[in-house]
């Protein structure tokens, strides 16, 4: 399978791509698969679980086992299917808007990429396919402009000289005068101290500017066609879906339309008392939505007229956002509703591809829970291309196959979704100590940027992605996929695991992290051992909730087997918990949010990481956060609490001396990547043992900055003795108790020497005394 790809300019998009519609399945319900072929009139389609997805020459190789499933198994016609991204509101139809004689369009606008070379428009009514409406938008040069145009005649365009300033606040509006003929256009910066970036007018600017020009005709009838907020329509599709273009890049805040010509003053006033201005025909209040819990209704947007012309976003723009009046004194929108009544709209954002579903598949009752997908190929210009579109099977809640419970960290899969770290990433050269390894996949979402980004991405704005979703073709998450920053990373990463459990003969539930956050700590009762990936690093507040009580109430067991675990702020979407959020702040990050913009719109809560929250991972499972180098991977030594009678079963067969994991797929040991610390400081048990402690680490190493007030010359791990894996043993007054590994390279040394190895021979040891009957010493 694949191609040698010499020019990357010269790669053509993967042909045949996919998704499943849902993220797990229990017997009884039903998951939708989405594909998409390009070059070929057919593909085939299998079943398949999933078992190792490595393909490491030192590895195990790629497993897969191939799962009858007669309705969903066979051949099936192909065709390509669109994406559409872009962010924008679309408003619900309103006669009212369809045939004015006079108007007024207003909007506070915050633009990002002005000088983009295309237009973007702000405010419409307006459809390409028919060729008439009305539009307000920035020219390629980023200047304010009005086109009219009715379906017979050539268009009519007024422009106002003087383009806009990133990240400047504006009312702009555009009011036409019917009796008059007259259209004026008007623009007037608000260079809030805290709510602009900048506050001083360059030389030869102006704060106010205004235009005004008759037209030939009047406004068109437009009935019929859509009115759009920061796009316009291009198309519509079978079904009445409409398709906008020419998407804007940046915030707007408090839209209104007229039905006549308004003064200046009227203009002012509509921005905070759009009720008082006679013939005020909508007034969209951004803001009304904002709750103490978070951005209540999401994807629609309120009309406070009495015409209640209300709208629905497209592709998940950016909510609860800093308005043109945010003042600075408050944080969070919770506290300060009017001034968050701004959206974030990008030309990039998706949410759903919407593709129309190929085939699907209704789990049969005692189906294996597990990590499936299916797995589609096709024939194209003579190579034979493959997608697997993964998703996971979990018990029907309240039943149970196993005593252990694996937990697919499902939303650490959705953070680094289609990242770009090998094409747009400044840093990962220097991270690795290498040039990054750009395979086929990497070159694939390089390409198909339609199908969304990573929270570790920016936007074509540069402002972080915050929002990520599973319906989508996710490139990250696919078997034998090699990530650029290392060998494996996130899912092939936590097969290595999946691997060692199938291989040992261990039965394990599997659940994600996506129903631990929906049915809480009742999902865990009547298991003995919860065990974690290599890398749960965003958790919301319900799923620490749930691993703590397992520990304390129920005398449950956990296996922490990564790094960097239960670190970020994370929200799930309410109305779709397949979309997850993340504000980024005052962690080890690849982009930090704007000022007053910390807060989660999913729900309410402050973003960033869990240790400035009181939550330290230390707290939870005894090891958290220290450093992070993608170099080369490490080794543990003994130390003396592993020969504490209450901790030394861990040891059993390995020696006093012996290094713990000189070994490995990922990067040659099994301390690496990210590593963990014992801190007492940050909640760590002083009664926890620490059995065992990585050392000779590189100097690309480093300690992570959360954990430094200054920046010193000995941050990296050939120098500094905070540079370490801790592997940490501790139990409760209940018999729970927790192990944690403290690096994501432990599970890529599970199968080395045909699994008969230290670090194969240690989680025996521990999964056998965690699942057994008999109480922990």
């Amino acid at each position: 399978m694949g191609r040698i790809v010499i020019n990357s300019s010269q790669y053509e998009p993967k042909p045949i791509v996919g998704y499943a519609d849902q993220v797990s399945v229990a017997p009884g319900e039903s998951v939708q698969f989405m594909v998409s072929l390009d070059g070929a009139s057919a593909f085939d389609a299998q079943l398949v679980r999933l078992i190792h997805g490595d393909l490491h020459g030192a590895g195990p190789g790629f497993k897969e086992e191939e799962i009858e499933a007669s309705g969903t198994n066979g051949t099936y016609a192909g065709f390509k299917q669109d994406t559409y991204p872009g962010s924008c509101v679309e408003i619900d139809a309103a006669p009212k808007l369809d045939a004015l004689s006079s108007l007024t369009a207003q909007v506070l606008v915050w633009p990002t990429l002005p000088d983009l070379e295309r237009e973007q428009v702000l405010m419409s009514k307006w459809d390409d396919d028919r060729g008439a409406g009305w539009s307000l938008f920035l020219t390629g040069s980023g200047e304010l402009a009005f086109r009219v145009k009715h379906a017979d005649r050539d268009a009519e365009e007024v422009v106002l000289a003087g383009g806009l300033t990133a990240t400047v606040w504006y009312l702009a509006s555009v009011s036409f005068d019917a009796k008059s003929m007259t259209v004026r256009l008007a623009t007037r910066a608000i260079r809030g101290s805290y709510s602009s970036r900048i506050l001083y007018t360059e030389p030869g600017g102006r704060n106010e500017n205004r235009t005004t020009k008759m037209l030939q005709r009047g406004l068109p009838d437009t009935a019929g066609i859509p009115t759009f907020l920061a796009a316009r329509n291009r198309i519509t599709l079978a079904g009445g879906r409409h398709v906008p273009t020419a998407h804007f890049n940046g915030k707007l805040d408090r839209p209104r339309i007229a039905g006549r010509a308004l003064t200046d003053e009227e203009i002012t006033r509509g921005v905070l008392d759009p009720n008082s201005v006679p013939g005020m025909l909508a007034a969209w209040a951004f803001e009304n939505n904002l709750t103490s819990v978070g951005v209540k209704d999401i994807t629609r947007v309120w009309d406070v007229t009495v015409n209640r012309v209300h709208g629905t976003t497209h592709n998940m723009p950016v909510r609860a956002m800093t308005g043109f009046n945010w003042d600075g004194t408050e944080y969070s929108f919770r506290h300060a509703v009017d001034q968050y009544g701004a959206i974030h709209f990008h030309d990039d954002d998706i949410s759903d591809c919407k593709w129309q579903p190929t085939t699907s598949w209704t789990v049969p009752a005692g189906t294996r829970s597990g990590v499936y997908a299916l797995r589609v190929n096709a024939l194209v210009d003579e190579t034979m291309e493959e997608d697997y579109l993964v998703f996971f099977v979990r018990q029907t809640t309240g039943t149970r196959n196993s005593r252990i419970l694996y937990i697919a960290p499902t939303a650490s899969y959705l953070a680094y979704a289609n990242d770009q770290f090998a094409a747009d990433s400044p840093f990962l050269e220097t991270l690795a100590g290498a040039v990054p390894h750009m395979g086929e996949m990497d070159l694939a979402r390089h390409q198909h940027r339609e199908f969304g980004m990573s929270c570790y991405d920016v936007h074509s704005d540069g402002s972080g992605v915050c929002y990520s979703t599973w319906l989508r073709p996710i490139l990250t998450v696919r078997p034998k996929y090699r990530h650029s920053i290392t060998r494996v990373w996130q899912f092939n990463a936590d097969m290595h695991l999946i691997d060692w459990f199938d291989r040992m003969g261990y039965q394990v539930d599997v659940i994600t992290d996506h129903d631990l956050h929906r049915e809480g700590h009742a999902l865990l009762d009547g298991y003995h051992l919860a065990v974690t990936g290599t890398h749960p690093e965003y958790y919301s507040g319900g799923m620490l909730d749930a691993l703590q009580s397992f520990v304390e109430d129920d005398g449950g067991r956990v296996m922490y087997l990564g790094g960097n675990g239960f670190y970020w702020v994370t929200g799930f979407n309410p109305e779709d918990p397949r979309i997850i959020e993340v504000r980024r702040a005052n962690g080890t990050e690849a982009w930090s949010g704007e000022p007053g913009q910390q807060h989660l719109s999913f729900t309410g809560e402050m973003g960033g990481i869990w240790r400035h929250r009181g939550r330290a991972p230390q707290k939870l499972v005894g090891t958290g956060f220290i450093a992070q180098g993608l170099d080369r991977s490490s080794y543990y030594r003994r130390n003396p609490d592993s020969f504490d009678p209450a901790a030394s079963w861990i040891m059993e067969g390995v020696g006093e001396t012996e290094r713990i994991g000189d070994f490995g797929l990922e990067q040659g040991g099994a301390a690496g990547l990210e590593l963990d610390w014992y801190d007492p400081k940050l909640g760590s048990p002083a009664w926890a043992h620490v059995v065992a402690t990585s050392e000779g680490h590189s100097r690309l190493m480093l300690e992570v900055r959360e954990n430094v007030s200054l920046t010193l010359p000995y941050m990296g791990g050939d120098l500094d003795p905070n540079v370490r894996a801790d592997i940490v043993y501790f139990k409760t007054a209940s018999d729970g108790a927790v192990f944690s590994t403290s690096s994501i390279a432990w599970c890529g040394s599970l199968s080395y020497n045909d699994y008969d190895n230290n670090v194969s021979r240690i989680m025996k040891n521990v999964v056998d005394r965690f699942v057994g009957d008999v109480p922990l010493p």
